[in-house]
């Protein structure tokens, strides 16, 4: 679930469709979502205000938590959105980390009830959020040796994971970036560059600290060079101990698990609005070549890029054959041309002339009687 929503839409639309629907519906769908989340939505006619909901979801960090289960943290948080509606079911169905039970008799007739189902779809966010809760929370209590805390990897999708590293006095998250076009990560070098610049200001002095190089920092010294081959650089992010007290904790692991789908979206606006940028300006040298086009002493107006292609098209079919006339003319001519009084310049100046030496030599005979 790429996005800045953290509720599911489709999860949210079945939920909707079964609560407002007039008549007991069968309900049985498999929904799949972006990071191999899975969704199990079940109601039965037999039971027509209970909804049974399972849910399959990765891990951030597989070397961090209970192999058998979600963490009593992650089940803590899942149960606070809404003690009435929403009911843990154990153990959960095959294959899923969690099953909940959903009674929609104990929703409000109002527009409260449309709130609690958003926060139910957003229960996948919970989890992840969670885990990464946990992990601020408790990374002290994790590998260490002479104060050097190994880095933990996190996965949030396959191809994008990134690093939380604890330090005495705060906690570094660290994002290896990578983009599939060159002029995304000019874009991206050049976003990166400037958040630094912005976020050095004292307007942003509560902010975590953010600092961007191409290499690797000192800290994922270690890590597996296919994690840390990139074209995008390395940003990381220095969280200190305010900003995950309180409810800055929530938004500070949401705005971390977002962070790679903030950057692409920006990278994909910007790339946007330079070919607008583009087209614009295109469209503007249109306009001015069609003015300055005068043909049978009309002028023809010429408007948006595409009609540009077909004038510059028609002109150089001309020129083609034009210069192609020209050449078979040239192949017709089978003598050389001639230019008058040529021939006289060249018998005065273009004929090399013979120098003869003032002094003789003369070979000399050798005799073989002479003494």
């Amino acid at each position: 679930m790429a996005s800045f929503e953290r509720a599911s839409p489709a999860l949210k639309e079945i939920l909707l469709r079964i609560y407002n629907a007039e008549k007991p519906i069968e309900v049985d769908y498999h929904l799949y979502e972006f990071g191999s989340v899975e969704y199990h939505i079940k109601s039965s006619v037999s039971e027509p205000q209970v909804t049974y909901l399972s849910i399959s979801t990765p891990f951030l960090s597989q070397g961090v938590f209970l192999s058998y289960g979600l963490s009593p943290f992650t089940l803590k948080m899942v149960r606070q959105i809404s003690t009435d509606v929403l009911h843990i079911v154990e153990p959960a169905n095959d294959g899923y980390q969690l099953t909940l039970r959903l009674d929609f008799s104990k929703l409000p007739h109002n527009k409260e009830s449309l709130k609690i189902i958003t926060e139910v779809s957003s229960v996948q966010a919970v989890i992840l959020s969670s885990q990464l809760k946990e992990m601020l929370q408790n990374v002290n209590s994790w590998d260490s040796s002479q104060g050097i805390y190994k880095p933990i990897k996190l996965i949030y999708h396959p191809k994008e994971p990134f690093y939380v590293i604890r330090q005495p006095q705060k906690i570094v998250a660290v994002f290896p970036m990578r983009f599939k076009d060159n002029s995304d990560v000019i874009i991206a070098t050049s976003f990166f560059q400037e958040l630094m610049d912005v976020v050095s200001l004292k307007k942003w002095a509560k902010v975590p600290p953010c600092n961007w190089s191409p290499i690797p920092p000192l800290e994922l010294r270690g890590e597996s060079f296919e994690d840390l081959s990139t074209n995008g650089g390395f940003v990381s992010f220095d969280i200190s101990s305010h900003h995950v007290e309180g409810k800055r904790l929530d938004k500070t692991v949401w705005s971390l698990l977002n962070f790679y789908a903030y950057v692409k979206h920006h990278v994909k606006c910007t790339r946007g609005f330079i070919q607008r940028r583009m087209r614009r300006r295109l469209d503007n040298l249109v306009e001015v070549l069609a003015k300055s086009r005068v043909e049978d002493g009309q002028i023809k107006k010429v408007q948006g890029w595409r009609k540009m292609r077909k004038m510059v098209g028609s002109k150089s079919k001309m020129i083609i054959r034009r210069w192609g006339d020209l050449g078979k003319k040239i192949k017709r001519i089978r003598f050389r041309i001639k230019i008058h009084g040529f021939a006289r310049f060249r018998r005065r100046w273009l004929i090399v002339p013979s120098f003869s030496s003032s002094t003789a030599y003369t070979k000399l005979q050798t005799n073989g009687n002479n003494n």
